[in-house]
């Protein structure tokens, strides 16, 4: 009898001791879930997200041909515009720009770069598109999907104004995410000149 009691006793701590094992499991798992949640940005992207990133890349865009213009580190300005508005630090970016032809697709930062500011030797076609420079930038988007929550689509034209005051429209489809922090990067760019039947 003494025996019996000793394994029921035995059996019962084994299996209270399971039961809060699984237990502490399944809380630090939910916690780690609940990190996990609190860090991703909740909020769908809307409309006006995506018009006032638009207006940030275009005063990026603007603020390196200044600082080139007045013979500061463009370099710089056009690293920190990459990086605060294209997603390269956090996934894929497929960015197809304007004026390139023989490297049609820059899938790195450095591609990017030289395409915004050239003087890279792997990239020679590349002349510096952002040091033109430009002293505006209007966007007319021609639609703005945004009903997916975490992704926006942008088409349409914008128009470049150069020092001597012409404008120059580029067509241009962009794509949005949010990041950890809940701002907008763009995961895609495309652009390209308007079809000229001459």
């Amino acid at each position: 009898m003494f025996k019996n009691s000793a394994v029921i006793l035995l059996m019962t701590v084994f299996l209270f001791s399971c039961n809060q094992e699984n237990k502490q499991s399944s809380s630090q798992e939910s916690e780690s879930t609940k990190t996990i949640n609190e860090t991703k940005p909740t909020d769908c992207i809307t409309s006006s997200e995506v018009v006032a990133a638009q207006k940030e890349w275009g005063d990026g865009i603007v603020k390196i041909g200044q600082v080139f213009a007045d013979g500061g580190d463009f370099k710089q300005a056009a690293k920190n515009h990459i990086e605060s508005l294209y997603g390269y630090d956090i996934g894929m970016v497929l960015f197809k720009p304007t004026l390139a032809s023989e490297d049609q697709f820059r899938e790195s930062f450095d591609a990017a770069l030289s395409y915004f500011v050239g003087d890279n030797e792997t990239y020679p076609e590349d002349k510096g598109f952002a040091i033109a420079p430009y002293t505006k930038v209007r966007w007319e988007n021609s639609g703005i999907y945004a009903k997916k929550c975490d992704m926006a689509l942008a088409m349409g034209n914008y128009y470049f104004t150069t020092t001597s005051g012409e404008e120059i429209k580029v067509e241009y489809t962009f794509a949005y995410v949010k990041d950890d922090k809940g701002k907008l990067r763009i995961v895609a760019h495309k652009s390209a000149l308007p079809y000229n039947p001459e």
